[in-house]
């Protein structure tokens, strides 16, 4: 009995505990369902939330995009009164973009995410800024649209050039507020960029290099703000500059390419020109050899010109822009011509110009006549190069059985007829593709300028107008060559110059490679003979700034003793070489960087062109990553 009841115990104690066991796991495998439910429910409302939203702003970036390409296009096409309808257009688009992107703002207290939000607020929000600055800008401009020879409403339609221009002048006060409006919108967008973190962002979106682009793009925006917002004391004094109040005299200061020198070629003629609430007229023009006989004595040439200049013991004014810093140059020019008798009056600042900036203007406004001879942009046979250039070597430089007066005084005169072509006909003529062709001019360095008043010169420098070696925390690289007595041959020598960038050690090591090339043939220079002597032999002193504190390591090709110093906050390698009609030349500098340029990521290098240079071929390997170009202006080229 006993054992029976024992196992009828047993056996309802075996059946009683799988019935609660299966009741526990049913309520667990329920409340699993459950919660999984839930977690799903709010998954996929999470993602419906962000979705339906998301899809909109994609739509409302396309069509964001697409206004700003239109607004692109009106101002790459010069059209004020389209950029300035446009304009108020994307405005709208983005304040759309603006309020569907706040409808996420919950989602900025989600990890990842909810950052890519908030950027993308910021970015909206510096574009808006962006917007209102462009639209003040070109309210501004409009009223002076067919000055610049742009499309819009321009106040000042009738009238006289003169007349038109003096208007505008007298009334540019009234568009210095304006600047201070800009400037204030591009600065509230630099914030809004500044605080957005691009190195969150992968490197590579499908084949897109994401965070690459996204950067370059904030030190476009960056590079423009700062540009403009240093700019402020320049064009706040523009009314100043131009004679509003009172009128301005500046020294013309014309430098031949042809024989290049440090701050852009010989310097061969002046002019002072006088301006007046716009109106410029020429009160004097001359050739410098009259400025260097009026020099009440006589100074001993500096070192460098006794040492590569050829037959030359005295110090003179047309050889004294010795320095790749105009504003140096200029300098050591100024102190010679105060021992001058001749007397140039008081003069606002000094511009100088080449001739590339003469044969700009010629493939404007035509063919001039002028001393009895034909002044133009075609290429002339004779030299293989502008007609303009050949006829002032010839009129200058070509020996003649008689006194010639005022052999380089002439290129003031073409000037003067160059402005007052210009100036006197219709705006919509000649000025816009003028003024375009003179911003060119300028960046390129074929015009260099030197302000007296020390806001004008620093808004200069900000816009890289100056011609002042920079000052620079990365790699650097300025080739300087000057034709010293190598009659005009930088007409015809073609330059390269070649960098190579390894990593040895702990160390970069770079090794330079300048290479000249005259393919023409040489002139016949004998000076009895009364020919032109354009093409002879090149006497190159040549200098290379690097960063301070490089190491020379070899230096060949040079046919002087080499130097190394520093100057300007840099060091120097210094060497001379000759270039022969037909011939070449190459010269490898090979050091290496300073320890502290070393260490910085990415890896940066400036390289500065030289004014008065025209179509320098350059190509830069970093590690294996390489890059060519023509050298127009300034670079800064980056390496990751």
């Amino acid at each position: 009995m006993n054992l029976g009841f024992k196992n009828i115990s047993f056996s309802r104690e075996f059946k009683t505990k799988p019935v609660k066991v299966g009741k526990s796991a049913s309520a667990r495998f329920r409340f699993l369902i459950i919660f999984l439910s839930l977690v799903l429910g709010i998954f996929l409302a999470l993602v419906l939330a962000i979705i339906i939203p998301g899809r909109q702003i994609l739509a409302d970036v396309k069509i964001v995009r697409q206004s700003a390409k239109t607004v692109y296009d009106l101002g790459k096409n010069q059209d004020l009164e389209g950029v300035k309808s446009a304009s108020k257009d994307l405005k709208k688009d983005l304040s759309k973009l603006a309020l569907h992107l706040n409808s996420l703002n919950w989602v900025q207290f989600l990890p990842v995410i909810g950052h890519y939000q908030n950027d993308a607020k910021r970015a909206v929000i510096a574009a808006v800024y962006s917007v209102e600055a462009l639209e003040v800008s070109v309210e501004t401009i409009i009223p002076y649209s067919d000055l610049l020879g742009l499309k819009g409403k321009s106040k000042f339609v009738s009238g006289s050039a003169d007349d038109r221009i003096k208007t505008a002048v007298e009334t540019i006060d009234k568009v210095v507020p304006a600047i201070d409006n800009i400037a204030d919108k591009l600065s509230l967008a630099q914030k809004e960029i500044d605080a957005i973190n691009f190195n969150r962002y992968p490197n590579k979106l499908f084949s897109i290099s994401l965070r690459k682009n996204l950067s370059l793009g904030k030190k476009l925006f960056s590079d423009t703000t700062s540009l403009f917002v240093n700019a402020k004391p320049l064009l706040k004094k523009l009314p100043d500059i131009l004679g509003n109040k009172d009128a301005k005299k500046y020294l013309i200061l014309f430098q031949n390419d042809a024989e290049l020198r440090a701050t852009g070629g010989f310097m061969t003629a002046f002019a002072i020109f006088d301006i007046n609430k716009g109106k410029i007229t020429v009160e004097r023009s001359d050739d410098i050899y009259k400025l260097d006989e009026a020099k009440k004595k006589q100074f001993p040439a500096p070192d460098k010109i006794l040492t590569y200049h050829k037959d030359v013991r005295n110090y003179q004014l047309r050889d004294s822009n010795l320095s790749p810093d105009f504003i140096v140059s200029m300098t050591s020019f100024e102190s010679l011509l105060k021992d001058a008798s001749v007397d140039l009056g008081k003069y606002e600042g000094i511009i100088a110009l080449d001739t590339h900036v003469l044969v700009s203007a010629l493939k404007i406004l035509g063919e001039f006549n002028v001393v009895g001879r034909s002044f133009s942009a075609d290429i002339d046979k004779r030299c293989d190069c502008p007609k303009v250039i050949y006829e002032l070597e010839d009129y200058a430089t070509r020996p003649v059985a008689f006194l010639r007066e005022d052999r380089k005084g002439v290129i003031g005169t073409l000037l003067y007829q160059i402005m007052q072509r210009a100036l006197g006909v219709s705006p919509s003529q000649y000025w816009g593709k003028l003024f375009q062709m003179f911003i060119s001019e300028v960046q390129q360095k074929h015009i260099l300028f030197y302000f007296k008043e020390t806001e004008a010169q620093k808004g200069i420098e900000s816009l890289n107008f100056g011609g002042r070696i920079k000052d620079f925390d990365g790699d650097y690289l300025h080739v300087n060559n000057v034709n010293f007595a190598g009659a005009k041959s930088n007409l015809f020598v073609e330059n390269f110059v070649s960098q190579e960038i390894k990593k040895e050690a702990n160390k970069f090591v770079k090794t330079v490679t300048l290479t000249y090339k005259n393919p023409a043939p040489p002139s016949n220079c004998n000076l009895e003979a009364g020919q032109l002597c354009l093409n002879g032999i090149l006497r190159n002193w040549l200098r290379v700034y690097v960063p301070k504190g490089s190491e020379l390591l070899e230096f060949n090709g040079s046919e002087m003793k080499t130097l190394t110093y520093e100057d300007l906050g840099k060091t120097v390698f210094e060497g001379f070489i000759t270039v022969k009609p037909q011939g070449s030349a190459e010269v490898k500098i090979k050091y290496s960087l300073p320890e502290n340029i070393t260490a910085k990521k990415p890896f940066a290098i400036l390289i500065q062109k030289q004014p008065g240079t025209s179509d320098d071929e350059y190509k830069v390997n970093f590690t294996g990553k390489e890059e060519k170009f023509i050298l127009e202006s300034d670079k800064l080229l980056t390496f990751e």
